[in-house]
């Protein structure tokens, strides 16, 4: 039997227009969890950055991580059209997975 994984590479927000982060993960639901309950301590605590305003889903983990460095190099102002490109009122999309 083959087990099929899915990897995930995302953007939390602390508002809209707010602080950003971007992670990778094989368990989206789980790790944005974790960032809500401030499990995690670091930036995501600090800056209350804990909602999920935008995702991609990659077959691999090395696809995902190299997807989330790329992204991390970006300006902010390409990350606010990608968010914004598929979730203009940067509604937090953890209460739709």
């Amino acid at each position: 039997m083959y087990i099929q994984y899915q990897f995930y590479v995302y953007i939390l927000a602390s508002k809209r227009n707010g602080t950003l982060y971007i992670g990778h993960t094989d368990d989206l639901i789980g790790r944005v969890w974790q960032h809500k309950e401030k499990l995690i301590e670091g930036f995501t605590k600090k800056y209350r950055v804990d909602k999920l305003v935008y995702y991609e889903i990659y077959e691999d983990r090395t696809s995902a991580l190299w997807r989330e460095r790329q992204l991390k190099k970006w300006n902010r102002a390409w990350k606010i059209r990608l968010i914004e490109k598929d979730n203009p009122n940067w509604k937090d999309l953890y209460h739709d997975l």
